[in-house]
């Protein structure tokens, strides 16, 4: 997957509030899926497609320990949306360095100029 697909399935994965919920979750350790099940009122068959979603984002592993398959969470897969949000972040950073530059030549004006 190349990675503008990645990060789309990986913002895809993220609109749903259930599967973020399931990610908030999995921050405190590998969990099955009726773990991840309890707190919604849906069914085990739901919340396994949720994991698919987030699985095939690459933001969680599905492991096998017998009849159980724990989820864990894969925080390497949430890089590519960090990545992305870097160039941003540069940017919205060289802004605010721009405002506050000119804020203080304004406020200097304000007290270097006539009357004061």
């Amino acid at each position: 997957m190349d990675s503008q697909a990645r990060l789309d399935a990986v913002f895809s994965a993220l609109a749903d509030p259930t599967r973020r919920a399931i990610l908030a979750r999995l921050t405190e350790g590998e969990a099955t899926v009726g773990d991840l099940a309890a707190p919604f009122d849906i069914s085990g068959p739901a919340i396994t497609k949720h994991l698919k979603v987030l699985e095939k984002a690459g933001l969680i592993t599905r492991g096998r320990e017998a009849q159980w398959r724990p989820a864990r969470l894969q925080p390497e897969g949430l890089k590519t949306v960090a990545d992305w949000l870097e160039h941003y972040r540069r940017f919205w950073d060289a802004s605010f360095d721009r405002l506050d530059a000119y804020l203080r030549q304004v406020q200097k004006g304000k007290t270097d100029g006539p009357g004061h």
